[in-house]
């Protein structure tokens, strides 16, 4: 017995004089970030304004998610030929393979999308960075038009406010789907374009509000390497450079911070039918038309 106490002590005071704490491996840490001042960019990374007869809003971002982030060394190298760092969840209880939406990451603005220790990075110099954007979740203003008002007669709910719910990637699979405070069940693939918009109206109308879903007619998809790599029709790989190159040596002993920027400068675009500036939901008419809700560029920082 004696022998035993002996042991233990020995044991307290050895873990006790342990001058080597366990260490944590440097990591890569990937931050979202959404900004409606940024420059607004065409498909192929030109500056971009409205077209006469559409109008635009900058859009309160809710969150964001990624299927994938490539860092590209240049202008020349193919897609998925840089150094694919993060591919996200997939499945095909579907039938085609597609993005597997109960796993995604969906972050908001400021937040970590995802973290990666250095050892599993290729050391390199890198100019731009590709990110296949796969879901959008976003507010917007509106009005409501033409609703039938108590005894009789109609009226108009101005500057109402509601929830855009935006797949953008190249295949979804999306069983329940939550806009705001609703939900409603798709249980199946969606390609790219698909959305859900969910009113937020005032009272006494808030009982009426609902769930709507659509497909859009296109969405733009800012590459400005189009000239060297076009990217897949379908695809949302979203392209932005680093504001300066970016490099890995292999042997950081600190962790990296990246914040990727994107722009919501008017990314939500329709017809504007009447030219007020407004987007018109017309009850029992003619709804202008939504054409895009692409986001309209991407910088990459190294903090």
């Amino acid at each position: 017995m004696k022998n035993y106490y002996v042991f233990l002590v020995a044991c307290f005071l050895y873990t006790s004089c342990d001058k080597n704490p366990t260490t944590t491996d440097p990591s890569l840490i990937i931050s979202i970030k959404f900004d409606s001042t940024q420059q607004r960019f065409d498909a192929f990374g030109d500056s971009s304004t409205i077209p006469i007869g559409h109008a635009a809003q900058h859009p309160q971002f809710n969150g964001l998610s990624l299927h994938n982030i490539e860092l590209v060394p240049n202008e020349l190298t193919p897609l998925m030929g840089g150094d694919v760092i993060f591919i996200g969840q997939e499945t095909s209880v579907g039938g085609a393979i597609a993005v597997d939406f109960d796993q995604a990451i969906i972050r908001s603005n400021g937040e970590v999308f995802v973290e990666i220790p250095i050892n599993e990075l290729t050391p390199g110099t890198y100019q731009y960075v590709r990110t296949s954007v796969t879901y959008q979740n976003y507010s917007v203003n509106f009005n409501l038009n033409n609703v039938p008002a108590f005894p009789s007669g109609t009226t108009n709910l101005v500057d109402q406010q509601g929830t855009v719910a935006s797949f953008v990637g190249f295949n979804t699979y999306i069983n329940t789907l939550q806009v705001n405070q609703m939900d409603t069940s798709i249980q199946g693939n969606r390609v790219q374009g698909f959305w859900a918009f969910e009113s937020d109206l005032t009272s006494p109308y808030s009982a009426y509000n609902s769930i709507y879903a659509g497909q859009s007619a296109g969405t733009t998809v800012v590459n400005p390497l189009f000239n060297t790599t076009p990217i897949p029709a379908g695809s949302c790989l979203v392209t932005g450079s680093f504001m300066q190159p970016f490099e890995i040596a292999g042997t950081e002993t600190e962790d990296i911070r990246v914040e990727l920027s994107y722009s919501t400068n008017k990314s939500f675009e329709w017809q504007d039918d009447n030219g007020n500036g407004k987007w018109d939901i017309n009850v029992g008419g003619q709804t202008e038309t939504v054409v895009d809700m692409g986001l309209r560029g991407l910088q990459a920082h190294k903090l």
